[in-house]
């Protein structure tokens, strides 16, 4: 009979690491579990909890998000703008004809159309309220104008067509407004950089918040801690139950304000709609997405992981049996 084989070194190096990755992962478990049983029998200081936690987190995301809507609006808006190109008095209406079809062939020009200047003074007339004035003229002072839709109204892009607009042969000028968009811009940047402010400032809050709370608990279980150090259990042992209490305010925080968030869309969606509509935008305001809501998720548990972090190292160690 073949006698049977022996382990090698290798073999029992891997066996007895499985073991122990399983003996932790069954240990992180079972200590999750009974943290989350932990906090449930205290539901009304646990909700209270949750919600200052997701109070703070609300604000700078609700903030970030509204920056980001701005600027997708800024841009969808940038997209519908006109530019107004002025011809001389000398070009006729078939070189005007002309010119609104080689503008149409550009990349950068979704849309041109051709007003003369009797439609011009028609417009006029019937916008202004002042076509007394222009009927007294002897004759219109309007020129012809070729009204145009660009694709895309960054800086650098409308500073190009501009260029080439007025280069143009028959052109007199060119009109385009990127005052607004340029302040907007820098309204949008100083916004960005006082809500990432804000945002760092409220995550340490949350960091506090949950510090302060596991440091009550670690007070309230004072005698449970001293039983655990004197039969042996190391100050990681002790510590593990109140990181995850630390982690499980942050994901409640966090899932409170996702929710707070999306009512929030929900109850703007339909009046943001509405008005966009009558600007002429299909733009439609976006939510966290799936991205968005798994990072505020892994965020909010990661500080509230750090804040009992915190607070153990600072007050477990002064912990000790007598």
């Amino acid at each position: 009979m073949s006698k049977p084989r022996r382990a090698t070194g290798a073999q029992q190096h891997r066996r007895t690491l499985r073991s122990t990755l399983q003996s932790a992962a069954q240990t992180h478990w079972r200590t999750a579990r009974q943290s989350l049983q932990r906090l449930l029998q205290t539901p009304v200081a646990t909700a209270m909890t949750v919600a200052v936690i997701g109070i703070a987190l609300v604000l700078p995301v609700g903030l970030l998000l509204t920056l980001d809507n701005l600027r997708g609006l800024s841009g969808n808006l940038g997209g519908v703008s006109q530019v107004s190109v002025y011809l001389e008095d000398s070009v006729s209406a078939a070189q005007a004809e002309t010119l609104v079809q080689e503008l149409e062939q550009r990349e950068d020009v979704q849309q041109a159309r051709y007003v003369s200047p009797e439609e011009g003074a028609e417009e006029f007339i019937a916008y202004s309220g002042l076509g007394d004035v222009l009927a007294a003229l002897s004759e219109n002072p309007l020129p012809g104008v070729i009204v145009l839709t660009p694709q895309l109204l960054d800086a650098a892009g409308a500073q190009t067509l501009l260029s080439d607009l007025e280069g143009l042969p028959g052109v007199q000028s060119v009109q385009l407004d990127l005052a607004w968009v340029e302040r907007l811009q820098q309204l949008l940047t100083l916004a960005g950089r006082a809500a990432a402010g804000l945002l760092l400032v409220l995550c340490l809050g949350v960091a506090f918040i949950t510090g302060n709370t596991i440091r009550l608990a670690i007070e309230g279980r004072r005698a449970e801690i001293v039983v655990v150090k004197l039969v042996g259990g190391t100050d990681a042992d002790v510590a593990l139950p109140f990181l995850y209490c630390g982690a499980f305010y942050g994901l409640g925080g966090a899932i409170g304000a996702g929710l707070l968030l999306w009512l929030g869309m929900l109850l703007l969606q339909g009046p943001a709609q509405t008005l966009l509509t009558l600007y002429g935008s299909d733009f439609r305001l976006q939510g966290l997405g799936p991205g968005g809501g798994a990072l505020l998720l892994a965020g909010g548990s990661v500080l509230g992981w750090l804040g009992a972090l915190l607070s153990v190292r600072q007050h477990l160690a002064a912990i000790e049996p007598r």
